[in-house]
């Protein structure tokens, strides 16, 4: 390929410059160094939240199964590029696994999971902000951003994802602690809110995520109302409309069913009957648990625990048995004044979602203390309580054999026969909530027709055949970028890629559905189902996704000697519907939840207080009728109103956008191929498909491996998610270090004044414009130019003009370097030339500036149109307090007049004259408050105009004679 030092430093400028805000080709980088689809309604959300340089930041609503994750992930990708790495995701707790392996996996970003233990230890190693760091993204959860808010708000962060955003819409209400926390902890900060569910009981709840966003898009919480909250006519949900469209960016399903394919959800009960042993343990256990005293369970946790156990109980005797053991063991610690070990740690070991669940639940945990002092009668209550556990105890021992796990066999079977007339994979995701009923599984399966087609997956997989599936993929796939040296992230790679094309099963614990990406599997086995239906939805998402080429199959296990159980599958089945259909739990059904946990503990309720069949049914039926996932008519048509644009409108536009971007994309990956294989022409093999071999590395201080690499390379009708990448090859980005270090030594480049002979004959692009010049020869000068004012961006000026005179366009003669070139002599170029050249760069960059400053100046006028209409809002409110006063005060007087009592007179009158002094004091209220929000705006407006403030660099690239042939 002809290609030149030229070629190679004006196109690392292009490939490595940043796009300004409104430019459909801002993500371009973004979109080819992850390993993602381009699906342009996930662009199209990722450049609203960048669509003004003074926004505080965006609602990003679309429905669920559209791929907010991916939109956050493109936002953070671009934030890193930009050297803006301060940044920081708080998510519920049972996703923060889920973010930290999307980042990598996908974005190859590196992150952190603070929770308190990781935070300790950095305090310990004399990290006195732990949250402070520059070179991996944080992740924390709710609880835990609550509880350390103030470290959080002094952070400089550059960006705050805030996840499942609609636990916040309460915010506006004092009482409600997390969320005002979090709000004042990052009031600061531009902020995106991930939520499918902004608007669900009440108009009210966009006012409090808005707030969270930007706390001048209305006035205070009594405005709104005035003006909101009212039965509204058709105008005012425009007037409202407009208010928050800067603010709040939602696509539905049915507009993008042009470029996304879902498959269907089918489910299959598999109903078992326990053994009289069995039930003689469910049954004695679960009386224990219902008893007023107990001295085996700690009266802080008393709640949770109960939780624990119960589930542990309904997973299997060997579940259970493990745990009786652990609370026998702890009683004789009591007894022998020994200091026993923390209980929930130990349960953690067996029922590892348990620190999870804890910190779900530590917000309305009992605050009841434990007991540090017995009494002799104490003591001999502990004895009893120990003899009853011994017995459960050798109960479960004795149970060998669980009805269960026998019909597990009958459900595989069922299961397999599905997916053969489906045409998928035979493959197999078994959920349980407990390691030990794990093992066991794993032992029955093995020793009755699976052997050696039978994995595991869990929090800490060191079991044996983990460690040799380890071992092996590290051998394997030596010298590439799949090993990252995390341990725990490369074991986890290693069991996937084993379970995708060795294994016939995976039994995992709730580890599994963390993070991973099982699309190539398309039956779950929920073997111990759990109470949270969110915690379902994430397990069905690890195989129910984007880019799942079958329906999928769910199994559930139910007990149908259990009311309580039966009454549970009931719930989630027919009021969440989370196991039928297309998207499983509607955004309305999960949003209408909140986060899951509320409804876990009213089901722990009722087994933890009913005794009787009867007394389970009629609690469940009240469960039933207080559950409102169906969204009322009403609020279905506000929330239309409000959030939602013209289908055929938002089609046409993503259609566009689709295009554009793919046009964007693949000049993207062109230039950078062309670029790496002129860099590394000494270096490398290169193949036709985007693929080559690295036989040294050009960088020795750097770690760059040697060996196959490939671009994953997007196209129309083709998506990266279905390119096979053989296990030993490297996959080539913008953001691998190879390709950082290739662009950054080509912009180096020493070009001289010399002839350059661009060949149009030779080439594939067919460029109509540049036709006409061919045989033609002329002078061109590049120079780079950076406009730093609100935010940074970077253009490439082209002064081009043939010998004649007549000046090329500087688009077209960009694409000059689009063509076949070779170097000729070097030429010196006359000064008059390039005087001339000189005013058409100045000229060009003119154009540039002004266009900029345009932007910013209705930037501005959108900001100052906000400010106005928010200290409106604040005015509005202080005068409805005054008018009401007025409209108190004349009825008082009224009253006063029919009272005959002079007593009673004098009072009502002395009532009067303190509702005036009042109403006084609040016009002084109002003038006072006017002048605080005039100052107010005042000191917004001096900010913004700091930031106007345009600062230009500007540097020459090379200056060259041209020869078209």
């Amino acid at each position: 390929m002809n290609f030149t030092p030229y070629h190679a430093k004006f196109l690392s400028y292009e490939l490595t410059r940043q796009l300004p805000a409104n430019s459909l080709g801002k993500f371009t980088a973004s979109l080819q160094d992850a390993q993602v689809d381009l699906n342009p309604h996930q662009v199209d959300a990722a450049l609203f939240a960048f669509q003004s340089p003074l926004s505080q930041g965006a609602i990003l609503a679309d429905e669920v199964g559209l791929g907010k994750t991916i939109e956050a992930g493109i936002i953070l990708s671009q934030q890193w590029a930009e050297r803006k790495r301060r940044l920081l995701i708080i998510t519920p707790a049972n996703l923060r696994k889920q973010w930290n392996q999307e980042l990598a996996d996908k974005f190859f970003l590196p992150s952190i999971i603070l929770e308190s233990k990781s935070f300790n230890y950095e305090i310990r190693k004399g990290n006195l902000n732990p949250f402070s760091r520059h070179d991996e993204i944080v992740i924390c959860s709710y609880p835990f951003a609550k509880t350390k808010a103030p470290y959080i708000e002094q952070t400089k962060w550059d960006l705050i994802i805030i996840d499942e955003a609609h636990r916040l819409r309460n915010v506006y209400k004092p009482s409600n602690k997390i969320s005002n926390a979090i709000k004042d902890a990052t009031r600061n900060y531009k902020k995106v809110l991930l939520t499918a569910t902004p608007l669900q009981n009440s108009i009210l709840e966009l006012y409090g995520l808005v707030s969270i966003i930007d706390d001048y898009v209305f006035g205070d919480i009594k405005s709104f109302k005035s003006q909101y909250s009212r039965n509204l006519e058709e105008e005012d949900y425009l007037e409202l409309r407009n208010r928050i469209q800067p603010v709040i960016h939602r696509t539905l399903r049915r507009q993008v069913l042009e470029y996304i394919n879902y498959t269907d959800r089918i489910a299959i009960v598999e109903e078992f009957i326990p053994t009289d042993e069995e039930t003689e343990l469910y049954v004695g256990v679960s009386l224990y648990l219902q008893r007023d005293k107990l001295y085996a369970l700690p009266n802080s946790q008393r709640q949770l625990m109960t939780l624990i156990l119960r589930k542990l109980l309904a997973s299997s005797s060997y579940a259970i048995y493990g745990t009786l053991d652990t609370l026998v063991k702890k009683l004789e610690a009591i007894l022998k004044k020994q200091e026993g070990t923390d209980l929930l740690d130990e349960l953690d070991e067996d029922y590892e979602t348990a620190d999870e669940v804890a910190d779900e639940w530590f917000e309305e945990d009992e605050s009841e203390e434990d007991e540090l002092f017995y009494s002799e009668e104490d003591l001999e209550n502990i004895k009893a309580e120990i003899e009853d556990l011994k017995k459960f105890r050798s109960l479960a021992y004795t149970i060998r054999k669980n009805s269960k796990a026998e019909h597990l066999f009958v459900a595989l079977e069922k299961g397999f026969a599905e997916l053969a007339r489906l045409g998928a994979n035979k493959k197999a995701l078994i959920f349980t909530e407990s390691r030990r009923t794990q093992e066991y599984l794993y032992n029955t399966l093995e020793a009755r027709g699976y052997k050696d087609k039978v994995m595991l997956f869990n929090g800490m997989n060191n079991d044996r055949k983990s460690k040799e599936i380890y071992k092996n993929w590290l051998k394997e796939n030596k010298g590439t970028d799949k090993i990252t040296g995390s341990v725990t992230a490369d074991k986890r790679a290693a069991l996937v890629d084993y379970f995708k094309n060795e294994a016939t099963i995976m039994i995992a614990t709730e580890a599994a559905a963390e993070g991973i990406n099982l699309q190539f599997c398309s039956l779950i086995v929920n073997y111990d189902l759990p109470w949270n239906p969110q915690r379902i939805e994430q397990r069905i998402g690890r195989c129910h996704r984007y880019g799942q080429k079958h329906d999928v199959v769910v199994i559930n296990f139910l007990n149908k000697k259990n009311a309580a159980d039966v009454r549970v599958y009931e719930l989630l089945d027919e009021k969440f519907q989370l196991f039928n259909g297309v998207f499983g739990a509607s955004d309305e059904v999960l949003g209408a939840i909140g986060n899951g946990v509320d409804f876990e503990k009213r089901i722990a309720q009722i087994y933890q207080d009913c005794r009787s069949p009867e007394e389970i049914q009629s609690a469940f039926d009240s469960l039933r009728d207080e559950l409102k996932p169906e969204i009322d008519e009403r609020m279905k048509s506000v929330k239309s109103t409000l959030l939602e644009n013209f289908d055929d409108e938002v089609r046409e536009k993503l259609r566009t956008n689709q295009d554009e971007t793919l046009r964007f994309l693949s000049r993207f990956e062109d230039n950078l191929w062309k670029v790496t294989q002129f860099f590394l022409k000494d270096f490398a093999n290169f193949n036709s498909d985007y693929s080559f071999s690295l036989n040294r590395n050009p960088f020795p201080g750097e770690e760059i491996h040697s060996g196959p690499y490939m671009i994953l390379k997007s196209s129309e009708g083709k998506k990266k998610s279905s390119i096979e990448v053989p296990d030993d090859t490297n996959i080539y980005r913008v953001g691998h270090k190879l390709a950082q270090r290739i662009l950054d030594t080509c912009k180096q480049n020493t070009t001289e004044e010399k002839e350059i002979i661009f060949d149009y004959t030779a080439s594939q692009n067919k460029i109509a414009y540049l036709e006409k010049f061919i045989g033609q020869t002329g002078v061109m000068q590049v120079s780079s130019l950076s406009i730093h004012s609100f935010d940074q961006e970077d253009y490439l000026l082209v002064a081009c003009y043939t010998e004649e005179g007549e000046v090329l366009d500087s688009e077209m003669a960009a694409r000059l370097f689009s063509l076949q070139g070779s170097e000729g002599n070097f030429v010196a170029i006359d000064e008059e030339y390039k005087k001339t050249l000189s005013e058409i760069i100045f000229a060009e960059k003119q154009k540039i500036i002004s266009e900029n400053a345009e932007r910013n100046r209705d930037f501005f006028d959108t900001e100052m149109d906000k400010l106005d209409q928010w200290a409106d809002d604040m005015k509005i409110s202080l005068e409805k307090e005054i008018k009401d006063l007025d409209a108190e005060i004349r009825l008082k007087k009224s009253e006063a007049k029919k009272i005959l009592n002079l007593e009673n007179k004098v009072a009502a009158q002395r009532e009067i004259k303190d509702l005036e002094k009042k109403r006084n004091e609040k016009r002084q209220v109002l003038f006072s408050a006017q002048d605080e929000i005039d100052e107010r705006k005042d000191n917004l407006l001096n900010d913004i105009e700091s930031r106007l403030n345009q600062k230009i660099e500007e540097k020459e690239l090379f200056t060259i004679n041209w020869k078209l042939i």
